[in-house]
């Protein structure tokens, strides 16, 4: 059976070098557009893109809402149909636009990749994403033990997570030179750290206790002082692996190289949360806690959005609208507070109408942008 068609696998490539180049997609969303545009091909038996017939996008949306995915035996949910979906999409446009194709290929054809508006809303929906609490952290890094380098790093790397609110992927390319413990900073160099959309982040300590900074600066001074490394060995080095006595590969130590991906880091996400016998979360989900965390105690505009700049982002509606979603359960306490004291629910002190109007100003400007 045919495999591939050169006429389309030269179009491909030049799209996708498209993408990387002149769109600046990083490449794990290029390999994903790839991967769409393979499945879309196979439903088509590999025929030349200028064989694009709107009856193959028809077809392709029956395949992906109605055919089982091969790795789980499971129907694909609406968002991966959605985003299978507006990849091909997007590439039709981009060839209906070119030379050769666009006499084969109109504009109007590509709409024809869209889902029904009622999937479309049930991939876009925003949905809630469980979020631990500090006092959920703090035990997780209480029931850790905390002998072996290995078990130190473990624990350090917890407590850093929650102290720096940094990406899995940043902290896995640390080095300890980005660390300043007097200053309480942490300088994310995008020319080393793997930032998300390789910005550079200087950021601070996050006041989440003394206790989780001492943890911190522990692991340090033994990384510096115990284990000699210097200010380019990295904050977490990965685990050393050699042939054990079984005669089985195992865990021996710490090697002075940085983790390449952040797998390693998930995972020892997961067995510690599961060793103190709570659910999975994922490093990720601190940055949510910290966002909760910052919208409850920053008493002002100004604080709410220096802490905001501390996560990373540069408009402080993204921590309030992507990070920080009240929880369901933290939304009941807000409305039965409301039923005992409606003016002022959540606190026994009266707002500052001054400092709500500043709140109220920033998020308007932030709108307008």
């Amino acid at each position: 059976m045919r495999k591939h068609n050169p006429k389309n696998e030269r179009i491909k490539r030049d799209y996708l070098a498209y993408l990387t180049e002149a769109k600046r997609m990083n490449s794990k969303t290029v390999d994903q557009v790839a991967a769409s545009l393979a499945l879309f091909e196979a439903s088509t038996a590999y025929k030349d893109f200028k064989a694009f017939h709107i009856e193959q996008a028809r077809r392709f949306k029956r395949i992906l809402m109605e055919e089982p995915s091969s790795e789980t035996g499971k129907l694909l949910s609406k968002a991966t149909i959605h985003s299978r979906l507006m990849a091909v999409k997007a590439f039709f446009q981009w060839l209906a636009g070119l030379p050769g194709y666009r006499s084969k290929i109109h504009y109007a054809d590509a709409e024809y990749f869209n889902p029904s508006a009622n999937d479309s809303r049930i991939a876009n929906a925003s949905r809630e994403k469980p979020v631990p609490s500090v006092e959920q952290i703090r035990h997780v890094i209480a029931a850790m033990p905390n002998v072996t380098d290995i078990q130190k790093r473990n624990r350090a790397l917890i407590a850093f997570t929650l102290l720096s609110g940094a990406r899995d992927d940043a902290i896995a390319s640390l080095s300890i030179r980005h660390i300043d413990r007097k200053a309480r900073t942490i300088f994310q160099d995008a020319r080393t750290v793997r930032t998300k959309a390789r910005k550079t982040i200087s950021s601070w300590f996050f006041p989440v206790g003394e206790d989780i900074e001492t943890i911190v600066d522990e692991w340090i001074t033994h990384l510096t002082q115990n284990l000699m490394l210097g200010p380019d060995d990295p904050l977490f080095p990965k685990t050393a692996i050699a042939v054990g006595e079984s005669g089985g590969f195992e865990a021996i130590g710490l090697e002075r190289k940085h983790w390449t991906t952040a797998g390693p880091i998930r995972k020892i996400f997961r067995e510690s949360f599961e060793g103190a016998g709570l659910p999975y979360f994922n490093p990720h989900s601190f940055r949510n806690t910290l966002a909760l965390m910052g919208e409850r105690i920053c008493p002002n505009a100004e604080v709410l959005k220096a802490w905001s700049q501390n996560l990373g982002h540069e408009k402080v509606l993204t921590t309030l609208t992507s990070y920080g979603k009240v929880a369901s359960h933290r939304q009941a306490e807000i409305f039965a507070d409301l039923r005992k004291n409606p003016q002022n629910p959540g606190t026994s002190e009266t707002p500052d109408p001054a400092t709500i109007k500043r709140v109220m100003d920033h998020i308007s400007r932030q709108l307008a942008q």
